[in-house]
């Protein structure tokens, strides 16, 4: 089991673009649970943050071993969600993984993501 934390930079000027990525999101709901099960992916979420006029968009991430990466999928939803990646992160600026430090998820859930 992986557990992540990754920071983003969004490419300045891009902010409406997030906007419409995360209603995007949202909005399809359905269709994004459904891939998630080819990546092991047990929790995906994404928080925003603004800091001194710079955004960024965090990954926090629970995956098994052995998933899809989200790149190999042929399901819409995935090629829309890396439409919109190529469109608002910043590729120059390196991703920062923060360290994990304490994974704490209980055996009952545990057992569930196995």
């Amino acid at each position: 089991m992986k557990v992540e934390l990754t920071r983003f930079k969004v490419k300045e000027g891009q902010s409406e673009v997030v906007d419409e990525w995360m209603d995007f999101l949202n909005n399809h709901m359905k269709d994004v649970l459904l891939t998630l099960e080819a990546e092991k992916m047990y929790v995906e979420t994404i928080f925003r943050e603004k800091v001194s006029g710079t955004e960024y968009l965090y990954w926090y991430s629970i995956q098994g071993d052995g998933g899809q990466a989200v790149e190999e999928s042929t399901h819409w939803i995935d090629k829309k969600h890396l439409e919109f990646w190529e469109k608002c992160i910043d590729s120059k600026e390196q991703p920062i993984d923060l360290d994990t430090e304490v994974v704490m998820i209980s055996d009952k859930v545990q057992d569930g993501m196995r």
